[in-house]
């Protein structure tokens, strides 16, 4: 069995590592703290100010205010961290799938429901 190698990444998939996890360490407390209905109801009041209130970057503010997961996890995110902020606005996997591929939610669930057959 040959183990991964962490010198050639999956094309077109970020790795969560350690320099990750350093890059994205205020966007997933800010996304932790969505476990509590408060910051839930605070982070929709001024969904900026919430942001700001964790020292996110730029970056990861702008993907927040967008809603793309995908720019969230090449900012660090943690995709178990992101899950929390995009149930707040009801987005499931396969919303976060469709993002993936480029394809809208239901081009996203034809291409699984092929997949499976």
């Amino acid at each position: 069995m040959q183990g991964i190698n962490h010198e050639q990444p999956i094309p077109g998939t970020t790795i969560f590592d350690g320099e990750m996890a350093m890059k994205g360490y205020a966007l997933n407390k800010m996304c932790y703290s969505f476990n509590r209905a408060e910051a839930r109801e605070e982070f929709l009041a001024d969904q900026g100010a919430y942001c700001d209130k964790f020292g996110l970057s730029a970056a990861q503010k702008q993907a927040i205010l967008e809603k793309q997961v995908l720019d969230l996890i090449a900012e660090g995110g943690n995709i178990y961290y992101l899950a929390k902020f995009a149930g707040i606005f009801g987005l499931n996997v396969q919303d976060v799938g469709a993002q993936q591929t480029g394809l809208s939610v239901e081009e996203f669930k034809a291409k699984l429901l092929r997949a499976g057959e």
